[in-house]
């Protein structure tokens, strides 16, 4: 009788708990949770389900140049306009295969008259058709910003604006700047990454104080040998980007030592401050030549470590810089340098999660040549020479051709090489 009471009892205050609780049903769904509540009741939700990882492709390529051979290339006197198309064609579709895509922009776009080296403005056509070949944005910062003062900093900034083409690392106006500490944030298919760009200098040019806004750089001795850091500007801007609910930071920067391909000390000291202090991707430009890619892994000030990607340099994209020209190997090889980039929303960390290039050459005909330069992709082109078509690759350019593999094989590391990373 006791023990009848005493389970009556236990039923009794289960059931007067289920009333109070409010927790009402009219089923169980079929993975058990509890569904039809009324109003009022406890709810039981199913787990969600989390969703799975984007990936983004990045393709980034080097210093985009327009010397004097090269605009007068570029010129069609039928129609007394500028195109470089042609010079682009063989390259075009490795960056509208991609996602985004991003350069250094090495001229200024002053309009006529146009200047080659040492103080460059080219036709507005070159912004123009970047734009059209599939170029995102650029990164305006580099040694050559300052070519036509302030005002070419300005029509540059207003021709890209008109070509569509995104700019990073000039600005017209503090305004402009402060708008958001200069930094560009790009929504990628979901993931969104932000862009900054900085130069070591301007080739001694001065830079007039009511205007020092206007160019973004990362040494606070700019103007002389350009060796200190400017560690107050760029924590800043960085902690900045990090604040912009951003999934991951990308710094163009313009650095090291012209016709170097290796980098040099210093850079790996900006390196690692930039990596400790946010940026995930580092870009380099500014050495005319080829220099390492890899991942760099430092430790931050908290004792754990922090794994980056680092290009130091894609050498140029196109300039009509030469072993014959300028008597300096490599000149005239570079890469498009394609970065995986995967969100995983069950970690909620976004990293590079595979990298690799295209060899590039860089085919300069000769003074007089029809369509005198061409972008060539190395692979590709050798391919074609092998099948029997010569119709663009002949004997001389295939080693030329040969030549370019190798140098991007020694210099940026033949396991990146994407065509031997796939056949693999």
């Amino acid at each position: 009788m006791k023990k009848f009471l005493s389970v009556s009892l236990i039923l009794v205050v289960v059931c007067g708990l289920l009333v109070f609780l409010g927790l009402k049903y009219d089923r169980l769904d079929a993975d058990g949770s509890i569904a039809n509540k009324d109003d009022g009741a406890l709810t039981l939700q199913a787990p969600e389900e989390v969703p799975d990882p984007i990936t983004i492709t990045l393709a980034v390529c080097g210093d985009t140049m327009s010397h004097t051979p090269q605009t007068k290339d570029a010129y069609d006197a039928t129609t007394d306009s500028y195109s470089y198309l042609n010079c682009f064609q063989y390259v075009r579709p490795i960056i509208e295969a991609a996602d985004y895509a991003v350069a250094n922009f090495e001229t200024t776009l002053n309009g006529p008259p146009y200047t080659g080296y040492p103080q460059f403005s080219a036709p507005d056509a070159l912004a123009y058709n970047m734009k059209e070949i599939g170029f995102d944005l650029v990164t305006t910062a580099n040694n050559h910003s300052m070519d036509k003062g302030f005002n070419g900093v300005i029509r540059t900034l207003d021709t890209l604006d008109a070509a569509q083409l995104k700019h990073v690392g000039t600005y017209r106006s503090q305004e402009e700047f402060d708008a958001n500490k200069g930094i560009v944030v790009a929504d990628i298919n979901g993931i969104r990454v932000a862009f900054l760009g900085y130069t070591y200098g301007t080739n001694g040019i001065p830079v007039n104080a009511a205007n020092d806004f206007c160019i973004n750089r990362f040494n606070v001795d700019y103007a002389a040998e350009c060796s200190i850091i400017d560690e107050s500007k760029l924590t800043a801007e960085l902690s900045y980007a990090e604040s912009l609910d951003v999934d991951l930071i990308a710094v163009m920067i313009h650095w090291g030592i012209e016709y170097q391909t290796t980098e040099n000390a210093y850079q790996d000291q900006v390196a690692d401050f930039l990596l400790s202090h946010g940026a995930d991707v580092i870009l380099g430009s500014h050495s005319h030549v080829p220099q390492p890619m890899m991942e760099r892994t430092v430790t931050l000030a908290d004792g754990s470590q922090k794994t980056g990607f680092v290009c130091y340099s894609l050498g140029n994209f196109v300039s009509n810089q030469s072993p014959a020209t300028v008597k300096v190997n490599y000149t005239d090889t570079t890469a498009v340098l394609n970065l995986q980039i995967t969100k995983d929303f069950s970690t909620g960390e976004t990293t590079v999660t595979d990298a690799g290039y295209t060899p590039l050459l860089v085919l300069n005909r000769g003074a007089g040549a029809a369509d005198q330069y061409s972008v060539l992709d190395v692979h590709k082109g050798m391919a074609s020479y092998e099948s029997g078509d010569t119709s663009v690759v002949s004997a001389a350019v295939y080693q030329k051709l040969q030549y370019a593999l190798n140098g991007c094989h020694t210099i940026l590391g033949e396991s990146y090489d994407h065509a031997l990373s796939s056949s693999a």
